[in-house]
């Protein structure tokens, strides 16, 4: 505790040596509290309101444990921020000599053999991606560290990428000709010599459902996992601890074959015929789905002779192919790699039309989209399988976010995970909300599910959006709505720019935001959170709706059936909580600095008409409130 109080404290070494660091007992209490985990090998949930500074109230005690300690974040982005900018910082305070790795998923390295299998078939490239492919070999001639995220000016959804990045498919392992040179095996390597490794929830449930490998003794010799952001965590857990199969995977499969036999073989004519089969039964199977997009239950084609007829073909068109590749394996160790590929994709289709009776209940579904398609095969519940595998590794787990609790109560987030025999602690954000934010609910607005519904909500918006001089962020619940807001606002005749997600990549929306200080920007789910706009350039946050998932998704609607079967309220007991986290997401990016000052505005009339409105206005921060537009206003003017 002294330690602690010495570093964090209001007289300590980073109130000392950092340029505006702010004493917060919070802080200070939540390090204390990470630190007794640690030093008992104990399990621990902490919440952590906004403003509390939770990142060095784990980074202090994590470095002064001396400690194998693996640090998982929700985003790339809070990764090189925890790695380039606040542990540097800390540990030149503290003079700590600990070493630092960071550490991502196999897609964000350059992998050579993939760059030169890019550049041996050029040939038919589009120009702009022949353009990339050349800046990349550029680049490859000098990087250390081969992370993509340092080569600026490609995009990040760029079609070069794939193919100059290995994923656990097309890795060739040990057998690669650049397995001495191989950037993800250097930074795995740094990853098991250093004592503190950052790495994100994509990577931690890759390994701990065993879908990756390559990380050798790094998880099992942590003693210390802090799981920042952990209320990401299971969702994506969930699909690390499932299934699927897209046509992406096959075709690139089909790509890389056809590279490995004209390499390695090049003498059977009929074998490109086969490989071509297998390209059209791939296209036809999304042609054997209606034209639209989104989520849909398996049982919606269980009976579908169209679709079930596509699936026969690509499963013979798969057959018909890796007949041909046990017989030419033995070539090379491309064409080895591919027939082990074709056994995997064989396997996994299987599967995923016949799954195993298990002990472990499978949910089967299937995501349409323009031109492709992904067939999925996810847990019905991930507590045991979660759990268990904490079990294999005898550590201290630290879960933190400024959004796990529900009012006082942890059970939603714990009940997910299978969290026992776990404290569970909670700091409120030393901001003063009820001085700096007003939450305003309007009167008098139809329910969301009136067709007039957006219009009025933007009806109530815009007197606030033209007070505020733009400064605001819409969020919205879905696309359609997010689109007709936007139509609507194009004719609003409003002199501030409209940024809507879609039209540009996110982090390029937010500089645009930030650099004009007057815009108004229109988002989904993805700026719900990981969004930090501090100061007046954000002072207006407007949600249309309380943000319950769809009860479309066939996961979560096999997820409610089983929570009715087992006699509880599937609405009260798992769609509220959930989506009380949400909001209280989506609120959290009005005030990120104790100087901030905004307004809260929240459309949605069931909150106070409902009965579970208490549980949605017990989870969110000491807001004013009102719901008299004038008083909005004024609180606007006062700014």
């Amino acid at each position: 505790m002294d330690a602690i109080t010495d570093i964090l404290g209001p007289t300590g070494l980073l109130a000392q040596q950092i340029t505006g660091f702010t004493h917060r007992p919070q802080q200070v209490d939540m390090a204390i509290a990470v630190l007794q985990a640690i030093e008992q090998q104990t399990h621990l949930i902490a919440e952590a309101g906004t403003g509390t500074g939770k990142t060095f109230a784990y980074l202090t005690p994590a470095l002064l444990s001396g400690m194998k300690v693996i640090i998982s974040t929700g985003t790339r982005n809070l990764q090189d921020q925890l790695f380039l900018r606040d542990l540097p910082r800390l540990q030149a305070t503290l003079a700590s000599p600990a070493k630092v790795a960071l550490l991502k998923g196999r897609a964000n390295y350059l992998c050579n053999q993939r760059l030169d299998s890019a550049l041996r078939d050029a040939r038919g490239q589009p120009a702009h991606v022949l353009r990339w492919l050349l800046k990349v070999q550029d680049w490859a001639r000098h990087t250390t560290r081969g992370d993509i995220a340092e080569l600026s000016g490609i995009p990040e959804d760029a079609a070069v990428w794939p193919q100059v990045t290995s994923t656990l498919d097309n890795c060739l392992g040990q057998e690669c000709p650049h397995w001495q040179d191989c950037h993800l095996v250097a930074a795995r390597r740094q990853a098991q010599e250093a004592d503190i490794v950052v790495i994100n929830h994509h990577l931690l449930c890759a390994d701990l459902a065993l879908k990756e490998s390559g990380f050798g003794e790094l998880l099992p010799a942590a003693d210390v996992f802090i799981i920042d952001e952990a209320h990401q965590l299971a969702d994506i857990a969930g699909g690390f601890f499932g299934d699927s199969l897209s046509s992406r995977q096959l075709l690139e499969f089909i790509q890389d074959t056809l590279a490995a036999y004209h390499d390695e073989a090049g003498d059977l004519a009929d074998f490109p015929i086969r490989l071509d089969q297998l390209k059209k039964t791939t296209y036809d199977l999304r042609l054997a789905f209606s034209a639209g997009t989104g989520r849909q239950a398996w049982a919606e084609i269980a009976d579908d002779a169209t679709v079930q007829t596509a699936l026969d073909q690509l499963e013979q068109a798969l057959g018909a192919v890796h007949e041909v590749l046990e017989l030419i394996a033995g070539r090379g160790k491309q064409l080895a790699h591919s027939q082990e590929r074709c056994q995997t994709l064989q396997t996994l289709l299987q599967q995923l039309r016949c799954p195993e009776d298990e002990a472990q209940p499978m949910i089967r579904w299937l995501e349409l989209f323009s031109q492709s398609i992904r067939l999925h095969l996810t847990p019905l519940h991930i507590a045991d399988l979660f759990s268990n595998r904490m079990a294999d590794y005898p550590a201290s787990w630290i879960f933190t976010s400024a959004t796990l609790a529900v009012g006082d109560s942890f059970a939603h987030f714990q009940q997910e995970l299978g969290l026992q025999d776990v404290t569970c602690r909670q700091w409120d954000s030393p901001f003063d909300f009820a001085q700096q934010a007003l939450w305003y609910v309007p009167r008098d607005l139809p329910l969301p599910q009136d067709p007039r519904y957006v219009a009025a909500v933007l009806d109530a918006a815009l007197p606030l959006l033209q007070a505020n001089q733009g400064r605001a962020f819409l969020l919205f619940t879905s696309y359609r709505a997010l689109h007709e807001a936007a139509d609507r606002l194009q004719q609003a005749g409003l002199t501030f720019p409209i940024l809507v997600q879609g039209d540009a990549p996110k982090g390029e929306l937010i500089t645009q935001f930030v650099e004009h200080g007057h815009a108004i920007l229109l988002g989904t789910a993805s700026f719900w959170e990981g969004v930090d706009v501090r100061g007046d350039t954000l002072s207006l946050v407007v949600i249309d709706k309380l943000p319950f998932a769809s009860p479309g998704d066939p996961v979560l609607q096999a997820r409610l059936d089983a929570v009715r079967a087992g006699g509880q309220n599937p609405f009260i007991t798992y769609q509220v909580p959930q989506a009380a986290i949400a909001l209280k997401q989506g609120a959290g990016r009005l005030i990120r600095d104790a100087t901030d000052r905004g307004i809260f505005m929240l459309c949605d009339p069931r909150l106070l008409k409902k009965s579970y409105g208490h549980t949605f206005l017990a989870a969110m921060p000491d807001f004013a409130r009102t719901r008299d537009p004038q008083v909005a206003l004024n609180f606007i003017h006062q700014q």
